[in-house]
């Protein structure tokens, strides 16, 4: 018997058993659809968290007032001897390589204007924050550089406050109520939407001093710094390492690069999707113990079959192929269909459902194409080599 021929009466079997097929190879295509839609939801997840979080710009750097460490207890332990300064912050910007800094006090309190009021997140930066952290502003102008220890009262809004307050009316100018002090409107930002659940239009922005002053802060609560491109992000935090324990006298301070923040949130990214891809294997392992069922009654139904092949030639070794091959093929058309399927899907959800945000990752399908295939070669060994052990003369007398 060649090869070809094994082939044909494998086609033959299967085209011949058309229902049989049809649910063995569903089984297998649920299983694979699964796998590449949950993949594809959990990539596009991750390429949308990814993409918010790099929206700043990629050459930052940010430093935390505390030391994080961990002294062998559960969680960790911050000591925090020295606040962090404006003055720190100027420090640091004088480094070879940085261009700009930015300080940051976050709080939340009212803005109000007239009989209008909105209760929202209040950002105290510097001047230089439209620039290291790549916002624009629509209409007017960013905080100004003042004096550090006299900063004039102005704000700046972001859409949504200013929709909110201000309707269609120009707000350039008018004096606001910013959590009881009063400042005056020099800018409204652009719209940039949400950021890992933070609301970056349902903000306003103060001068640092002032924010610390408002929220009664001794110390700044970040420092961003923006670094000149081509050079290393571990060398700018060691200068800044330095810098820092130089006029703190000890590591008082955390320093991150935005290197680190996105290897843990890639990470954390990675196994959820390997989480969701994993429930979907467990449909492929359904759909592979539907092949060892559905190949093991059809080793049973074709004795009479077995023993004739045997009768003719066959040996040992073609029986166990023409079993395998079915199986193998069964679960091939399987996969196809389902990686057809799965795409489908994504796609559909992406273009109906645009907050869920779907990417199918190719590498993923392939593997779960490769994966039915193993499959469908393992779950049609054990039949196939029932098969192969029939006794021609036992097999023959069945008919």
């Amino acid at each position: 018997m060649f090869i070809r021929d094994i082939v044909r009466l494998s086609l033959r079997t299967l085209i011949d058993q058309r229902m049989r097929s049809f649910l063995t190879t569903l089984g297998i295509a649920v299983g694979i659809a699964s796998v590449v839609l949950l993949t594809s939801i959990g990539e596009g997840i991750h390429r949308f968290t990814l993409a918010e979080f790099t929206q700043f710009g990629t050459n930052l750097i940010g430093i935390n007032p505390g030391k994080v460490t961990t002294l062998g207890t559960s969680g960790a332990v911050i000591n925090n001897i020295r606040p962090l300064s404006i003055a720190d912050e100027e420090a640091i910007r004088r480094l070879p390589g940085i261009i700009d800094t930015v300080s940051l006090i976050q709080g939340n309190g009212p803005v109000e204007y007239g009989k209008r009021r909105r209760h929202t997140t209040v950002l105290g930066v510097g001047p230089s924050a439209s620039r290291v952290w790549q916002i624009k502003v629509v209409t007017g102008r960013f905080l100004p550089a003042d004096d550090s220890n006299a900063a004039r009262a102005f704000v700046v809004l972001g859409s949504k406050v200013k929709t909110e307050l201000f309707g269609g009316e120009n707000p350039l100018g008018k004096l606001v109520r910013v959590a009881g002090e009063r400042y005056r409107v020099i800018g409204v930002m652009e719209s940039k939407g949400q950021m890992l659940g933070f609301d970056l239009d349902d903000a306003v922005y103060i001068p640092t001093v002032r924010a610390m002053s408002s929220f009664n802060q001794q110390s700044l609560m970040e420092i961003d710094l923006l670094y000149k491109s081509g050079l290393q992000s571990t060398t700018i935090a060691e200068r800044t390492r330095k810098l820092l324990i130089a006029r703190h006298g000890a590591e008082d301070f955390t320093v991150t690069t935005q290197e680190q923040m996105l290897e843990v949130l890639g990470s954390v990214l990675n196994i959820l999707t390997m989480a969701v891809g994993g429930l979907g294997a467990i449909s492929l392992l359904v759909g592979g113990v539907g092949i060892v069922t559905i190949m093991t009654i059809a080793v049973n139904e074709r004795t009479p079959e077995i023993g004739l092949l045997r009768a003719i030639g066959a040996n040992r070794s073609q029986i166990l192929m023409i079993f395998i091959g079915e199986a193998v093929v069964l679960a091939a058309i399987g996969g196809l269909a389902g990686l057809i399927i799965g795409a489908g899907i994504a796609w559909l959800l992406g273009v109906f459902v645009p907050a869920l945000p779907t990417h199918t990752p190719w590498i993923y399908a392939l593997y779960a194409e490769l994966l039915a295939a193993a499959i469908g070669l393992l779950a049609g060994v054990l039949p196939a080599r029932n098969a192969a052990a029939l006794d021609p003369v036992e097999a023959l007398r069945a008919e």
